[in-house]
């Protein structure tokens, strides 16, 4: 069947107004006035918040607040009906109401997502489920009411889309086991995780906490509210799509059993969402833990393990999250793969090519340079990031060499920098490729490294510098 048509949509630029949230708070309003004060009594982990009455505080002002900012501030390509962040307020505000009314009486119908498929670094696919924006912000304030049910009783080895909780401390828990003697690692990956999730499964763990019929109906929907390829609506029986607010929590709920489990059987492991490894100080363990915890997943999660990529491994060189783990210390560094991804990245934003200013291409660069370091700061390698700038450095100095293309502009702009005339005339006038004189112009007083700072290029080495406290 052909999802409908795309709805007209000639809304202005709108913002979450205190005309839109004034509406929840006018007399008559849907949402209780209890919920401005906490209950006295039967609370749950939700602050003031009645167990059976969850879906009241996920309609409640502050919640919705709180989750329109994040959706917001996230931003992103609408879904199947084609709203936009900038035209949703526009567009919800007349029926705001109507959407609160249908939440809390259990007939709201979520739309389905639009698929989009993406390469993964490993030459697969990903795909990805976009939802309408309305829909993103309702699943957004369930996780926010959810979130503090469930997440306190995960495990602390679970480290992927919790509060407080990253991939350094993912990979500082690895390295920090590895030194107790664990020197063999069950490394596992779940195939298509998030696409093969069963709903009954899922379901039945989100019940033992959540007791509101409203809200577990409402999950339910969206979980069954299919997907649209190439404007062809698909139900969907299994899985929780990847690009909702929601899904990282749902997936942290499905495999809190598997966390327990481990932790029952005494086994030390690190997760990073459906990303996990499990250490043994022997091979025979390590084989046997292999074997049974795969039964495990396949019979009382029924989820599939991929045998091509789930492997008993030796802790010395063990790969997760884009680091790799070296040694009896478990020094950690960035593995070889990222190192060229981002080798390529660097390459599409310094390319000859593309035709932007170079104050764009170095705003571009410092962004993508300064979340690099952010996330592989942590690794301890000093040299391999000083490489990385020289070679970033000679790129750049490749761009303004292009930018300059006459022989005349090259010789004006070096004489600009310091340079000689003689000398200035004689590197203009050279018909060596771009990557040659881009080294050459770098010496004496020409682009130097001071030079390219003041330009805008910041220095992965310096912020490696300043990152020493993740170490």
């Amino acid at each position: 069947m052909k999802y409908g048509e795309e709805p007209s949509n000639d809304s202005t630029r709108g913002e979450w107004s205190a005309r839109q949230t004034d509406s929840m708070s006018r007399p008559g309003r849907t949402v209780p006035a209890s919920f401005e004060q906490p209950a006295l009594s039967r609370h749950s982990a939700v602050s003031g918040v009645f167990p059976e009455m969850l879906m009241e505080a996920v309609v409640s002002r502050s919640n919705m607040e709180r989750a329109w900012a994040r959706v917001r501030g996230n931003g992103g390509a609408p879904g199947p009906d084609g709203i936009t962040i900038v035209e949703f307020i526009e567009w919800a505000r007349p029926q705001w109401e109507l959407i609160t009314k249908q939440l809390l009486d259990g007939t709201y119908r979520p739309g389905p997502v639009r698929r989009v498929t993406i390469d993964k670094p490993d030459g697969g696919e990903r795909q990805l489920g976009i939802p309408n924006v309305l829909d993103r912000l309702i699943q957004q304030a369930i996780q926010q009411v959810l979130t503090p049910l469930f997440d306190p009783k995960f495990s602390e080895s679970s480290h992927g889309f919790r509060p407080q909780r990253s991939a350094h401390g993912a990979a500082r828990q690895i390295q920090q086991t590895i030194r107790k003697g664990y020197r063999f690692i069950v490394d596992m990956d779940l195939s298509k995780f998030f696409d093969r999730v069963q709903h009954d499964v899922l379901m039945s763990r989100i019940a033992r906490k959540v007791i509101d019929k409203r809200v577990l109906g409402l999950i339910g929907k969206y979980l069954r509210a299919g997907v649209v390829v190439e404007g062809v609506l698909h139900a969907t029986t299994e899985g929780t799509p990847q690009g909702g607010p929601l899904s990282p929590l749902l997936a942290n709920i499905v495999l809190d059993d598997l966390d327990k489990e481990l932790e029952h059987r005494g086994l030390p492991f690190v997760r990073y969402a459906d990303d996990f490894v499990i250490f043994t100080k022997s091979l025979r363990s390590a084989q046997r833990v292999f074997h049974s915890v795969s039964r495990y997943l396949t019979d009382h999660l029924r989820l599939v393990v991929n045998s091509e990529k789930s492997r008993v491994v030796d802790a010395d060189g063990v790969e997760f999250l884009g680091f790799v783990f070296k040694g009896r210390r478990a020094t950690i560094n960035v593995s070889s793969k990222n190192v060229s991804k981002f080798k390529r990245r660097i390459k599409e934003l310094t390319g000859r090519s593309w035709g932007v200013s170079m104050e764009r291409r170095l705003s571009e660069l410092r962004s993508y340079l300064r979340g690099w370091a952010g996330y592989f700061g942590l690794a301890a390698q000093l040299k391999l990031f000083d490489k990385l700038d020289q070679w970033i450095r000679r790129r750049i100095r490749m761009c303004y060499w292009k930018r300059w293309r006459y022989t005349r502009t090259r010789s004006r702009e070096l004489m600009r920098l310091g340079v000689s005339r003689r000398q200035a005339i004689r590197h203009g006038k050279s018909r060596k490729g771009y990557w040659h004189m881009a080294k050459t112009i770098a010496s004496g007083v020409g682009m130097t490294n001071k030079w390219l700072q003041e330009q805008g290029l910041v220095s992965l080495k310096s912020l490696w510098a300043s990152l020493a406290p993740l170490r």
